[in-house]
């Protein structure tokens, strides 16, 4: 939004059209924009709070004018809005206050940000864009300010689909290599950083090649889709991730999570997988699709994030040469 200037105009006034019926003609325009804004006075009083603000946000303009409540109509609380925080010189705040945005460094033109609010009186959520900028008099003293907002609601909720079909893997809808690679990373450095645990399991289905080879790859599809329910439902935490990171491997990252509570999770997920009862006639430890499972904890290990997954995939191996559908921990392991 561009820097706004209250001054005499330069040229000659309409003819017929005096300074106070100018005036009375913008704030006539601003009432009638398209676009949804409200007008603050140096004090941070609204002065306008157009017809689109009202179907926007569900408040009249009566509600509004002469108070210092506007952020109410959108996040049902009173916090700074964009236009507070420049009227304020709190810039810096903007960055703890909003999802996205961009300080006048940026935009010379004014102040740029995007946030969910809770719109209150319509009772939904909405993502905004707010566009801010100063009006200032003759001598250059900021005397007001405006906000326009812009419903970006479809277009956000279209961009977090994409980015979650992005991240998930298309078979199983679960997580994928990628974004497991990613949550592994960011979760090892915080374990490192704040001396927390952190727990990964390595999950790879038993003689799943002779499960296609003998019932065929759709059948495979389906049986890999049940397994990775199977993972995803048993007691994982919202902070936990289950990704699918190969064709029949899995993985589960648990943080805060100490070994003791890792093996409980590696036999749940075990249990519930054989318990599936998915018929596998050429298997040899079990009439059913079965799991190994290798469990490392940060606890145990030293080094960095590839040891450490590197850890977890040995006590894997391990648990498939030692006869499969089991689990075996890494600090269990005999030390060469």
């Amino acid at each position: 939004m561009r820097h706004l200037r209250l001054a005499r105009r330069r040229d000659p006034e309409p003819e017929g059209l005096s300074e106070k019926e100018h005036g009375l003609f913008a704030a006539k325009l601003m009432e009638h924009l398209a676009v949804a804004a409200f007008v603050l006075d140096s004090a941070g009083r609204v002065r306008i709070w157009n017809r689109a603000c009202e179907r926007l946000t569900g408040v009249p303009a009566a509600e509004m004018l002469g108070s210092s409540d506007h952020s109410k109509a959108l996040y049902g609380e009173r916090r700074p809005c964009l236009a507070d925080l420049l009227l304020e010189g709190r810039l810096s705040d903007a960055k703890d206050l909003y999802e996205a945005w961009s300080d006048t460094t940026v935009n010379p033109n004014g102040l740029s940000a995007e946030n969910w609010c809770v719109m209150p009186r319509l009772g939904r959520r909405c993502y905004l864009a707010f566009d801010v900028g100063p009006i200032y008099d003759d001598a250059g003293s900021v005397i007001a300010v405006v906000e326009t907002l812009r419903d970006l609601t479809t277009h956000k909720r279209m961009e977090t689909e994409l980015q979650n079909l992005a991240g998930c893997d298309p078979l199983t809808a679960i997580a994928n290599r990628r974004t497991f690679d990613v949550r592994l990373a960011e979760e090892w450095r915080r374990a490192t950083r704040h001396s927390t645990p952190l727990s990964l399991l390595m999950i790879d289905v038993d003689y799943f090649k002779e499960y296609n080879d003998f019932y065929g790859h759709p059948r495979g599809d389906c049986t890999l889709r049940v397994i990775a329910d199977r993972i995803q439902s048993q007691a994982l935490r919202s902070g936990d991730l289950a990704a699918r990171v190969g064709g029949e491997e899995f993985a589960v990252i648990l943080p805060q999570t100490l070994n003791a509570g890792a093996l409980a999770v590696a036999e749940k997920i075990r249990s519930a997988v054989e318990e599936a009862r998915q018929i596998h006639a050429a298997s040899i430890v079990s009439p059913y699709i079965t799991v190994s499972v290798g469990v490392a904890t940060l606890e145990d290990v030293s080094g960095d994030m590839e040891d450490f997954a590197g850890m977890a995939d040995a006590a894997l191996y391990e648990a498939k040469k030692a006869g499969r559908n089991r689990i075996v921990n890494f600090s269990d392991m005999p030390r060469l």
